[in-house]
This record gives C-alpha cells, structure tokens and sequence, in this order.
C-alpha cells in the first residue's frame, strides 16, 4: 500500500513539475502509462450471479490509478457482503480524456450485464472514478443501466489546487500532454462546466459523495458534492467517525467509508449516516 501511496505522489508531482517545460506537439501520442490488468480481492468473477436484489458492483479507480490500486479493502467486504464484484484499467490509467474513458465504462457495463444477467449495476468510484461515471449517466444513456453511483472523494466540481509552480499550473499544455484528465479536473473547467449544467443528478440512480475533510486533491473537499436532493446524500466520512484520520488517498480503505458504501447499496436510495455507526 506504502509503494501504491508513493506511486501515485511521483505520478502527480511528475505532472506538476512539467510546468516549466515547454508544450509538446498537439500531434505527439500522450505519455502510455503501464495497466497491470490485476483486480481487487475477490473482484471479476465473471461466472458470479447476484444475490436477489443485489446489483453487480463495478469499481472504477481515479487518476493514475488501477483496478486494483487502494481498492482490495473495499472489494473483499464487498465480496463478503455476497455482491458480484467487477473492475477494470481505463483510459491510460485515467488521465485520457474523461469522456473516452466513459465510453470505455459503457463498454464494460455492457459486459457485466450480459455476464451476470443483471438488468442494472451499481458503481463505485474513488475520485476520478467517482465522477467519471456522470458523464456516461448523464451523455450516454447510462442512467437507465445504473442503480447507486457512490463517489469517494469525487472531483465533480474539480479542484482548485495549484501547485507550487503557481496559479494555473494544471492548464499548462505539458500538464495537458501528461495528463488531459487533470485539465479536466481543474475547477470551471469546460468538461465540468458541461458536466454539472442542469441536473447534476439525473435519471432515477441513487446518489451518494463520500469525501474526507482532510483532501488535499479535491480542493476545496466539498467540491466532491453534489446538488441537494432526495435521492442524493453528501456525507464527510468524519460526520460519521470524527477521528477518521482518512485523506484522498487513504479513503477508499477507511471502514467508515466502506460501511457508507454497504449501507448505500443494501438499501433503496442512497447511504444514510444515521445508519452508519463509527467503527462498523
């Protein structure tokens, strides 16, 4: 887990320090970053079938990340729980332009759907992953496909960190040769202008954003909320837990959020706190 932390710091500070270096050709092919094709514990049984009113589960993981990567705790309880687990690598490990990744999970709900017999998926995604799904809910007819969409830590209003380059360093052309996604990402960006106008929550999917206050990714940490509703639930892991010491990285493997997650799905709608008890 330490070597995954660090992983994805080098990844991110790569990206920051490519600030001051001149833009690469528009032409050029980005950065191809290495999938290791590894599922979580428990995750891509491809002959599992769900349990009665259980919906096939896919996992989607966030920028730089993979299938695999902070999400095996997760995974297993989920697999515990007796839910179809699924995940899968996207988009250059997340930093291609977000609405090809999209395509790429409606791709794969496809699969999921014909493998298990389900009629509908729940989904489950850290940061990125956790916002990602929208655009294939919102632009691509996946509200119809969808049951829950749980977002851990989701960027769906960016961020507004800058790094020590100074303002503006994620709409550098090099930072957009590395990583488009992360352009994306960055607060009043067009994707997410387009993304959030109107309803932000469409369709009859249940909706819950799980952040931590302590986010130092998705700046500032509410930015991972979503518009008020009765099917929607904004919740900071340490409403519930007021010690969880959880930052972004971290979150996905904190047992708040893991039982924010079970109680969002083992029920109609979305997760209730109340529900939930610290240390569950």
């Amino acid at each position: 887990m330490k070597n995954v932390g660090k992983t994805f710091v080098a990844l991110a500070c790569a990206a920051a320090l490519l600030v001051g270096v001149p833009a690469t050709p528009a032409a050029a092919a980005p950065v191809p970053l290495p999938a290791f094709d590894v599922p979580p514990a428990g995750a891509n049984d491809y002959q599992c079938r769900p349990q009665r009113k259980q919906r096939p589960v896919i996992l989607v993981h966030g920028t730089f990340g993979d299938q695999k990567s902070l999400l095996d705790p997760l995974s297993a309880a989920l697999v515990d729980a007796g839910y179809c687990v699924f995940s899968f690598d996207y988009g250059n490990r997340a930093t291609g332009p977000i609405e090809d990744s999209a395509q790429e999970l409606k791709r794969y709900t496809r699969r999921v759907l014909r493998a298990t017999g389900a009629k509908k998926v729940s989904m489950v995604g850290h940061s990125q992953g956790g916002m990602m799904p929208r655009y294939y809910l919102k632009f691509l007819g996946g509200a119809k496909r969808v049951d829950d969409l749980v977002g851990i830590a989701p960027s769906n209003h960016g961020t507004e960190y800058t790094s020590e380059s100074g303002p503006g360093a994620l709409l550098n052309p090099a930072v957009q040769y590395l990583c488009y996604a992360c352009v994306q990402q960055g607060s009043g960006s067009r994707f997410l202008t387009s993304l959030n106008a109107g309803d932000e929550t469409p369709g009859r999917v249940s909706y819950t954003q799980i952040i931590t206050r302590y986010d130092q990714v998705v700046v500032p940490a509410t930015n991972g909320y979503l518009a008020p509703g009765r099917r929607t639930t904004n919740v900071a892991v340490q409403d519930v837990c007021p010690h969880d010491p959880s930052e972004h990285l971290m979150i996905p493997t904190s047992k708040t959020t893991i039982a924010l997650v079970l109680d969002a799905l083992g029920h109609r709608g979305p997760a209730r706190p109340r529900r939930v008890t610290c240390g569950s």
